[in-house]
């Protein structure tokens, strides 16, 4: 019940913006067409849309089948976006920690920093869900499945 409620807090004081302006930054990337490598930055910008409209609940974790493309994705992000995205909501965390109402908006927005700055290769789940999305595949290598 308190995620809900959070997740309306968060819509009216800055999540619907936050989230049309990665619908802007997509539909850009999916407008530049012509130059394929922008397709999966506005694939990336929507999903960080929809994280960004309700944030309280969900988590961001590593694909376990991303690899090289799309850590050379992420740097290019990084120096063309990411880190203006970053610094974006560091500085709206901190005017929105101004309030006592404010603090778990701006946690919310810090939580949001890393799919900013690195958005290739990851994937928003709910924060129930455990880490390891396909049971089969087990933990990775060097965990223990059982409590030591």
């Amino acid at each position: 019940m308190l995620r809900i409620l959070l997740n309306i807090i968060w819509l009216m004081f800055g999540g619907i913006w936050l989230a049309l302006g990665y619908i802007a930054a997509g539909i850009i990337c999916f407008l530049l067409f012509f130059l394929v490598i922008t397709i999966p930055f506005g694939i990336a910008s929507f999903r960080i849309a929809i994280y960004a409209l309700w944030p309280f609940g969900s988590r961001v974790i590593n694909k376990p089948t991303s690899g090289v493309p799309s850590l050379v994705g992420n740097v290019i992000w990084l120096l063309v976006a990411g880190i203006w995205l970053a610094i974006g909501h560091v500085v709206t965390a901190f005017l929105q920690a101004i309030t006592i109402i404010g603090i778990p908006l701006a946690i919310g927005n810090l939580k949001m920093i890393p799919i900013s700055l690195m958005p290739l290769g990851k994937q928003i789940v709910p924060s129930h869900q455990p880490s390891f999305p396909n049971p089969a595949s087990g933990p990775p290598h060097g965990y223990s499945q059982y409590p030591r």
